[in-house]
């Protein structure tokens, strides 16, 4: 069976009067839906902004061993 595909254009008022036609368990679903939707977007976004080819294994131990140098000696009065 051949599977069609095709695009209507539609208003937000259009769109918030089909979701009011839709029953309670089908919003719950809606809603679920399109908080994936914008969890994912904010995440590839979040994790992109981080993405950097300067940040190696080495860097990140001797940052962590800095802190921790830092938060013993804060810690002790030193």
């Amino acid at each position: 069976m051949k599977t069609l595909n095709y695009q209507v254009q539609l208003k937000f008022s259009q769109i918030v009067q089909i979701v009011r036609q839709l029953s309670i368990n089908e919003k719950i679903k809606l809603s679920k839906e399109l908080e994936k939707d914008a969890v994912n977007s904010t995440l590839s976004r979040l994790l992109k902004s981080f993405k950097t080819n300067d940040l190696t294994e080495d860097v990140i131990a001797e940052e962590s061993d800095f802190v921790r140098k830092s938060l013993y000696q804060k810690s002790h009065g030193i």
